[in-house]
């Protein structure tokens, strides 16, 4: 992917899988940075188990675009991403009532 053009035409497929993105069809960007973006900031998380990208007569699989997003040709500022709270995160209310037992 050293050789990528991200300013070339591209065709997005999304969805929960390989058969459900190519039954919606592509969605057309001007450029494959865009598709990129969209796909990583825009489009559910779900809709990138089954994604695809087509620039020119190259496939990239859904699980290849974090790549090319994170990679330092990405030519487009990307999104902040939101700090978001550990899943096993305790309120402290509860914690304080554990050590009082």
């Amino acid at each position: 992917m050293t050789n990528f053009d991200y300013n070339t035409r591209a065709e997005l497929y999304l969805g929960s899988n390989h058969r459900a993105a190519a039954e919606q069809g592509p969605r057309a960007f001007r450029t494959a940075a865009q598709a990129i973006r969209f796909a990583l900031e825009e489009a559910a998380p779900v809709s990138l188990r089954g994604a695809g990208l087509r620039v020119g007569n190259q496939y990239y699989s859904g699980e290849q675009l974090p790549l090319l997003y994170r990679s330092a040709g990405f030519p487009l500022p990307r999104k902040r991403q939101a700090r978001r709270k550990p899943r096993h995160f305790r309120a402290p209310r509860l914690a304080a009532l554990e050590l009082a037992l």
